[in-house]
Protein backbone atom coordinates (compact mmCIF):
# COMPACT_ATOMS: atom_id res chain seq x y z
CA UNK A 1 0.00 0.00 0.00
CA UNK A 2 1.06 3.44 -1.12
CA UNK A 3 0.84 5.97 1.96
CA UNK A 4 1.54 9.56 1.64
CA UNK A 5 3.60 11.44 4.17
CA UNK A 6 3.85 14.92 4.63
CA UNK A 7 7.08 17.10 6.45
CA UNK A 8 5.86 20.11 7.87
CA UNK A 9 8.56 22.96 8.63
CA UNK A 10 8.45 26.39 9.53
CA UNK A 11 9.24 27.66 5.69
CA UNK A 12 7.80 24.59 3.63
CA UNK A 13 5.07 21.79 3.41
CA UNK A 14 7.03 18.89 1.68
CA UNK A 15 4.94 15.84 0.69
CA UNK A 16 5.49 12.67 -1.27
CA UNK A 17 4.18 9.47 -2.60
CA UNK A 18 6.02 6.23 -0.53
CA UNK A 19 6.11 3.32 -1.44
CA UNK A 20 6.75 0.13 0.59
CA UNK A 21 10.35 0.53 -0.10
CA UNK A 22 10.44 3.64 1.21
CA UNK A 23 10.58 5.03 -2.27
CA UNK A 24 9.00 8.48 -3.08
CA UNK A 25 7.32 8.52 -6.77
CA UNK A 26 6.31 11.83 -6.92
CA UNK A 27 6.64 15.39 -3.97
CA UNK A 28 5.16 18.45 -3.58
CA UNK A 29 6.45 21.76 -2.23
CA UNK A 30 4.23 24.42 -0.53
CA UNK A 31 5.12 27.37 1.32
CA UNK A 32 4.04 27.41 5.52
CA UNK A 33 1.55 29.89 5.92
CA UNK A 34 3.52 29.34 9.42
CA UNK A 35 1.66 32.18 11.22
CA UNK A 36 -1.95 31.03 10.24
CA UNK A 37 -2.85 27.60 11.36
CA UNK A 38 -5.91 27.08 9.78
CA UNK A 39 -4.48 27.79 6.46
CA UNK A 40 -1.59 25.66 7.34
CA UNK A 41 -3.64 22.87 7.42
CA UNK A 42 -5.81 23.44 4.37
CA UNK A 43 -2.21 23.91 2.71
CA UNK A 44 -1.40 20.21 4.56
CA UNK A 45 -4.61 18.71 2.84
CA UNK A 46 -4.44 20.53 -0.26
CA UNK A 47 -1.01 18.96 -0.69
CA UNK A 48 -2.10 15.56 -0.36
CA UNK A 49 -4.70 15.82 -2.55
CA UNK A 50 -3.30 17.35 -5.42
CA UNK A 51 -1.02 13.88 -4.99
CA UNK A 52 -3.50 11.78 -4.83
CA UNK A 53 -5.42 13.07 -7.99
CA UNK A 54 -2.02 12.57 -9.69
CA UNK A 55 -0.88 9.41 -7.97
CA UNK A 56 -1.10 6.09 -10.15
CA UNK A 57 -1.27 3.61 -7.29
CA UNK A 58 -4.12 3.69 -4.33
CA UNK A 59 -3.41 5.70 -0.86
CA UNK A 60 -4.48 4.36 1.87
CA UNK A 61 -3.07 6.44 4.95
CA UNK A 62 -1.26 9.76 5.21
CA UNK A 63 1.24 10.54 8.04
CA UNK A 64 2.27 14.29 8.80
CA UNK A 65 5.53 15.09 10.92
CA UNK A 66 5.39 18.25 12.44
CA UNK A 67 8.35 20.42 14.23
CA UNK A 68 6.95 19.69 17.58
CA UNK A 69 5.68 18.47 20.61
CA UNK A 70 2.31 15.54 19.34
CA UNK A 71 0.42 13.80 21.86
CA UNK A 72 0.91 10.27 22.54
CA UNK A 73 -2.39 9.26 20.48
CA UNK A 74 -0.84 10.75 17.41
CA UNK A 75 -3.85 13.23 17.00
CA UNK A 76 -2.61 16.81 18.26
CA UNK A 77 0.21 18.86 18.21
CA UNK A 78 0.94 19.84 21.57
CA UNK A 79 2.82 23.27 20.61
CA UNK A 80 4.74 23.98 17.47
CA UNK A 81 7.28 26.91 18.06
CA UNK A 82 8.11 27.36 14.76
CA UNK A 83 4.09 27.29 13.52
CA UNK A 84 1.82 28.89 15.69
CA UNK A 85 0.05 25.62 17.11
CA UNK A 86 -1.26 25.09 20.52
CA UNK A 87 -3.31 22.33 21.18
CA UNK A 88 -4.18 21.68 17.19
CA UNK A 89 -6.23 19.14 16.44
CA UNK A 90 -4.47 18.55 13.39
CA UNK A 91 -6.15 15.19 12.25
CA UNK A 92 -9.29 16.09 12.77
CA UNK A 93 -8.80 18.76 10.59
CA UNK A 94 -6.87 17.19 7.85
CA UNK A 95 -8.64 13.54 8.28
CA UNK A 96 -12.08 15.12 7.90
CA UNK A 97 -11.48 16.39 4.54
CA UNK A 98 -9.33 13.63 2.78
CA UNK A 99 -11.21 10.80 4.15
CA UNK A 100 -8.18 8.23 4.85
CA UNK A 101 -6.40 7.87 8.06
CA UNK A 102 -4.11 10.46 9.45
CA UNK A 103 -1.17 10.28 11.75
CA UNK A 104 0.36 12.80 13.43
CA UNK A 105 3.70 12.57 14.13
CA UNK A 106 7.20 14.53 15.71
CA UNK A 107 9.37 15.19 12.68
CA UNK A 108 12.37 13.96 14.16
CA UNK A 109 10.70 10.64 15.30
CA UNK A 110 9.34 10.50 11.77
CA UNK A 111 12.94 10.81 10.38
CA UNK A 112 14.45 8.41 12.80
CA UNK A 113 12.37 5.67 11.65
CA UNK A 114 12.94 6.24 8.06
CA UNK A 115 16.68 6.06 9.13
CA UNK A 116 15.92 3.42 11.26
CA UNK A 117 14.31 1.21 8.20
CA UNK A 118 15.54 1.83 4.99
CA UNK A 119 18.13 4.20 5.95
CA UNK A 120 21.58 3.87 7.90
CA UNK A 121 19.96 2.04 10.43
CA UNK A 122 18.72 -0.30 8.27
CA UNK A 123 19.01 -3.83 10.35
CA UNK A 124 19.75 -2.80 13.50
CA UNK A 125 16.86 -3.35 16.17
CA UNK A 126 18.14 -0.30 18.34
CA UNK A 127 18.75 3.07 16.88
CA UNK A 128 19.44 6.58 18.08
CA UNK A 129 18.96 8.97 15.28
CA UNK A 130 20.51 12.70 16.14
CA UNK A 131 19.37 15.52 13.66
CA UNK A 132 21.89 17.96 14.14
CA UNK A 133 20.10 21.43 12.79
CA UNK A 134 19.58 24.69 14.10
CA UNK A 135 18.85 22.37 16.95
CA UNK A 136 19.13 19.05 18.39
CA UNK A 137 16.65 16.15 17.46
CA UNK A 138 16.46 13.10 17.69
CA UNK A 139 14.60 9.83 17.53
CA UNK A 140 14.89 6.26 19.49
CA UNK A 141 14.33 3.48 18.18
CA UNK A 142 14.24 0.09 20.44
CA UNK A 143 13.59 -3.09 19.61
CA UNK A 144 12.07 -2.15 16.18
CA UNK A 145 9.68 -0.06 17.83
CA UNK A 146 9.48 3.84 17.99
CA UNK A 147 9.75 5.10 21.33
CA UNK A 148 7.41 7.95 22.10
CA UNK A 149 7.37 7.73 26.11
CA UNK A 150 4.27 8.23 28.63
CA UNK A 151 2.40 11.32 26.61
CA UNK A 152 4.28 11.03 23.24
CA UNK A 153 6.67 13.87 23.86
CA UNK A 154 10.32 11.02 24.27
CA UNK A 155 13.39 11.56 21.78
CA UNK A 156 13.94 15.33 23.08
CA UNK A 157 17.53 14.57 23.48
CA UNK A 158 18.65 18.12 22.30
CA UNK A 159 17.85 18.88 25.77
CA UNK A 160 19.81 16.84 28.14
CA UNK A 161 21.76 18.61 30.47
CA UNK A 162 25.39 18.71 28.95
CA UNK A 163 26.52 21.62 31.21
CA UNK A 164 25.03 22.50 34.21
CA UNK A 165 24.77 26.23 34.06
CA UNK A 166 25.92 26.82 30.94
CA UNK A 167 24.36 28.86 27.84
CA UNK A 168 20.65 29.64 28.70
CA UNK A 169 18.68 27.12 26.36
CA UNK A 170 15.27 28.86 24.43
CA UNK A 171 13.87 25.99 26.33
CA UNK A 172 14.29 27.98 29.66
CA UNK A 173 16.96 25.75 31.00
CA UNK A 174 20.57 25.98 30.67
CA UNK A 175 23.68 23.88 29.91
CA UNK A 176 21.33 21.86 27.06
CA UNK A 177 23.03 19.88 24.44
CA UNK A 178 21.56 21.18 21.44
CA UNK A 179 23.71 25.24 23.05
CA UNK A 180 27.03 22.94 22.42
CA UNK A 181 26.43 20.68 19.52
CA UNK A 182 24.16 22.00 16.79
CA UNK A 183 24.65 24.36 13.83
CA UNK A 184 23.66 27.22 15.52
CA UNK A 185 26.21 26.32 18.65
CA UNK A 186 28.65 25.88 15.71
CA UNK A 187 27.94 29.32 14.67
CA UNK A 188 28.16 31.17 17.69
CA UNK A 189 31.52 29.92 18.61
CA UNK A 190 33.06 30.23 14.92
CA UNK A 191 31.77 34.25 15.47
CA UNK A 192 33.11 34.32 18.52
CA UNK A 193 36.53 32.90 17.57
CA UNK A 194 36.39 35.74 14.85
CA UNK A 195 36.33 38.27 16.81
CA UNK A 196 38.78 37.38 19.78
CA UNK A 197 40.86 36.15 17.35
CA UNK A 198 40.90 37.99 13.94
CA UNK A 199 44.33 37.30 12.79
CA UNK A 200 44.15 33.56 13.40
CA UNK A 201 40.53 33.71 11.51
CA UNK A 202 41.23 35.53 8.18
CA UNK A 203 39.72 32.93 6.12
CA UNK A 204 36.31 32.71 8.14
CA UNK A 205 36.17 36.42 8.10
CA UNK A 206 36.88 36.55 4.31
CA UNK A 207 33.79 34.18 3.68
CA UNK A 208 31.79 36.25 5.49
CA UNK A 209 32.60 39.72 3.71
CA UNK A 210 34.61 41.18 6.64
CA UNK A 211 31.23 41.26 9.31
CA UNK A 212 31.92 38.01 11.84
CA UNK A 213 27.89 38.39 12.46
CA UNK A 214 27.50 37.66 8.62
CA UNK A 215 29.13 34.37 9.04
CA UNK A 216 27.02 31.34 8.57
CA UNK A 217 27.56 27.73 9.09
CA UNK A 218 28.04 27.12 5.07
CA UNK A 219 31.16 29.81 5.78
CA UNK A 220 32.25 27.10 8.38
CA UNK A 221 31.87 24.04 6.10
CA UNK A 222 33.71 25.40 3.19
CA UNK A 223 36.92 27.00 5.03
CA UNK A 224 37.13 23.55 7.15
CA UNK A 225 37.04 22.01 3.61
CA UNK A 226 39.76 23.87 2.74
CA UNK A 227 41.69 22.79 5.47
CA UNK A 228 41.73 26.16 7.67
CA UNK A 229 42.43 25.78 10.70
CA UNK A 230 39.95 28.07 12.74
CA UNK A 231 37.37 25.82 11.35
CA UNK A 232 38.50 22.86 11.76
CA UNK A 233 38.67 23.79 15.56
CA UNK A 234 35.35 24.75 15.14
CA UNK A 235 34.06 21.52 13.93
CA UNK A 236 35.90 19.96 16.37
CA UNK A 237 34.88 21.52 19.06
CA UNK A 238 31.15 20.72 18.06
CA UNK A 239 32.04 17.41 17.31
CA UNK A 240 33.61 17.02 21.30
CA UNK A 241 30.51 17.95 22.77
CA UNK A 242 28.46 15.86 20.17
CA UNK A 243 30.38 12.57 21.20
CA UNK A 244 30.04 13.21 24.74
CA UNK A 245 26.50 13.62 24.60
CA UNK A 246 25.58 10.72 22.82
CA UNK A 247 28.30 8.61 25.21
CA UNK A 248 25.83 9.67 27.95
CA UNK A 249 22.86 8.39 26.11
CA UNK A 250 24.54 5.23 25.25
CA UNK A 251 24.79 4.53 29.04
CA UNK A 252 21.00 4.44 28.92
CA UNK A 253 20.00 3.12 26.05
CA UNK A 254 22.54 1.20 24.24
CA UNK A 255 21.92 1.37 21.03
CA UNK A 256 23.39 -1.04 18.11
CA UNK A 257 24.14 1.93 15.73
CA UNK A 258 23.86 5.86 16.14
CA UNK A 259 22.70 8.07 13.04
CA UNK A 260 23.76 11.58 12.40
CA UNK A 261 20.98 13.85 10.65
CA UNK A 262 20.28 17.28 9.91
CA UNK A 263 21.71 19.89 7.96
CA UNK A 264 25.42 19.60 9.32
CA UNK A 265 25.68 15.96 9.21
CA UNK A 266 26.31 17.37 5.22
CA UNK A 267 29.54 18.33 6.08
CA UNK A 268 30.21 14.57 6.21
CA UNK A 269 33.65 13.19 7.63
CA UNK A 270 34.10 16.94 9.05
CA UNK A 271 31.46 16.16 11.98
CA UNK A 272 31.53 12.39 11.80
CA UNK A 273 35.30 11.83 12.90
CA UNK A 274 35.45 14.48 15.55
CA UNK A 275 32.45 13.00 17.17
CA UNK A 276 32.70 9.23 16.57
CA UNK A 277 36.34 10.10 18.77
CA UNK A 278 34.90 11.91 21.21
CA UNK A 279 32.25 9.49 21.69
CA UNK A 280 34.47 6.45 21.47
CA UNK A 281 36.72 8.31 24.39
CA UNK A 282 33.70 8.96 26.51
CA UNK A 283 32.12 5.96 26.32
CA UNK A 284 31.59 3.65 29.40
CA UNK A 285 32.55 1.01 29.97
CA UNK A 286 34.13 0.84 26.83
CA UNK A 287 36.82 -1.95 27.74
CA UNK A 288 33.74 -3.74 29.25
CA UNK A 289 31.50 -3.97 25.67
CA UNK A 290 31.06 -6.56 23.12
CA UNK A 291 31.34 -4.03 20.94
CA UNK A 292 30.43 0.05 20.96
CA UNK A 293 27.39 0.86 19.05
CA UNK A 294 28.51 2.44 15.86
CA UNK A 295 28.24 5.74 14.29
CA UNK A 296 27.21 6.51 10.90
CA UNK A 297 26.03 9.55 8.66
CA UNK A 298 22.57 9.82 7.71
CA UNK A 299 21.65 7.86 4.24
CA UNK A 300 18.60 9.71 3.31
CA UNK A 301 18.68 13.04 3.68
CA UNK A 302 15.98 15.51 3.98
CA UNK A 303 12.84 13.08 2.43
CA UNK A 304 13.20 11.05 5.41
CA UNK A 305 10.81 13.34 7.40
CA UNK A 306 8.42 12.44 3.91
CA UNK A 307 9.51 8.60 4.82
CA UNK A 308 9.24 8.06 7.67
CA UNK A 309 5.82 10.09 8.03
CA UNK A 310 4.51 8.17 5.35
CA UNK A 311 5.38 4.66 6.70
CA UNK A 312 4.28 5.01 10.08
CA UNK A 313 1.34 5.87 8.93
CA UNK A 314 0.79 2.62 7.31
CA UNK A 315 2.24 0.48 10.66
CA UNK A 316 -1.32 2.57 12.21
Amino acid sequence: MHAIGVDVGGTKIAAGVVDEEGTIVRAVRRPTPAGNPTRTAEVIVEAIQTLRDESDAEVGAVGIGAAGFVDAARTTVVFAPNLAWRDEPLRERVEGVVGIPVRIENDANAAAWAEARFGAGHGARSVVVVTVGTGIGGGIIFDGRLLRGGTGMAGEIGHLRLVPGGHLCGCGQRGCWEQYASGSALVRDAREFVQTSPDRARRLLHLAGGDPAALTGQHVTVAAQEGDAAALGCFADLGEHLGAGMASLAAVLDPEVFVLAGGVSEAGKLLLKPAKDSFLRHLSPRALRPRPPKVRLSVLGNPAGIIGAADLAREG
